[in-house]
C-alpha cells in the first residue's frame, strides 16, 4: 500500500472529493435512505454554522460514515482501518472520499498530522469513538481518541445518534431510520468528561429522553 494513504495533506480535500462526497452520500445515499426507509435527520440546528469540529457518532452498520455525511451536510474526513485500503478498487473509492488509513492497534504520527490538516479546510473529522461496529444500544468500548483530539485541536464535538441503521431493523417503505444531532461538547482539559458527555448524550438521544425533541430537518 502506498504511503500517502496514512497521511493526507490539506491540498486533497478539494473540491472534486467534496463534490464526489456529496454525490455519494447525500444524493445517493441520503436520497436512496429517505425515499425507502424513512431516514429522518433532527437537530441539524445543533451544529455550528461554521468552524471546525469533531463529528462522533455511535457505530452500527457499514452505511453510517455516508448518512453522517449526509446529516451534517459538510464533507467529513474519516479513518478507515488499514486493511480496507488493501483491495485496489476499495482503494480507489475510500481516496476519492477523503478517508485516510489508521492502524487501529497503534496511533500514529501520520494520524495525528492528517487531522491537523484537515483542520486547515472547510472539511470535518469523523470518528466513530467505539472504534467497530457495536449494537445500537452498547455504549461500552468507548476509546478514548477522540475526546484527546478534541483536546490537541481544541475543538468541540458533535454527538451524533444513530437509529435504525441496523439491517435487522430497516423496514421497506417505513419510517425507521434516524440520525439525531445533539448540541456542541465543549473542548477541555479532561478528556473523561468529555468522554463522559458524549456517552450520556448518545444514551439519551437512543432512549429518546431529550427534554426538547429536535425539529426534523
Amino acid at each position: 500500500m502506498r504511503k500517502d494513504y496514512q497521511q493526507r495533506f490539506a491540498k486533497e480535500y478539494n473540491g472534486f472529493r467534496a463534490f464526489f462526497q456529496w454525490l455519494t452520500c447525500t444524493f445517493t445515499y441520503g436520497f436512496f435512505y429517505k425515499t425507502f426507509f424513512g431516514l429522518r435527520i433532527v437537530g441539524h440546528e445543533n451544529l455550528p454554522k461554521k468552524g471546525f469540529y469533531i463529528v462522533a457518532s455511535n457505530h452500527v452498520s457499514a452505511i453510517d460514515p455516508f448518512l453522517v455525511a449526509c446529516a451534517v451536510k459538510r464533507p467529513v474526513a474519516y479513518m478507515a482501518k488499514i486493511e480496507l485500503f488493501e483491495k485496489k478498487i476499495m482503494r480507489f473509492f475510500l481516496d476519492l472520499l477523503g478517508a485516510f488509513a489508521v492502524d487501529r492497534e497503534k496511533l500514529a504520527k501520520s494520524t495525528i498530522k492528517t487531522v491537523h490538516e484537515i483542520k486547515k479546510t472547510n472539511w470535518l473529522f469523523g470518528i466513530f469513538p467505539q472504534g467497530t461496529r457495536e449494537r445500537e444500544d452498547n455504549m461500552e468500548n468507548i476509546n478514548k481518541g477522540f475526546a484527546s483530539f478534541a483536546k490537541t485541536l481544541k475543538c468541540d464535538i458533535i454527538p451524533i445518534a444513530l437509529i435504525g441503521m441496523a439491517r435487522e431493523k430497516r423496514r421497506w417503505f417505513r419510517r425507521c431510520m434516524t440520525i439525531k444531532i445533539a448540541p456542541p461538547i465543549k473542548y477541555n482539559n479532561d478528556v473523561n468528561e468529555m468522554i463522559k458527555s458524549w456517552s450520556e448524550a448518545i444514551s439519551k438521544m437512543l432512549k429518546g429522553e431529550e427534554e426538547n425533541e429536535p425539529q426534523e430537518n
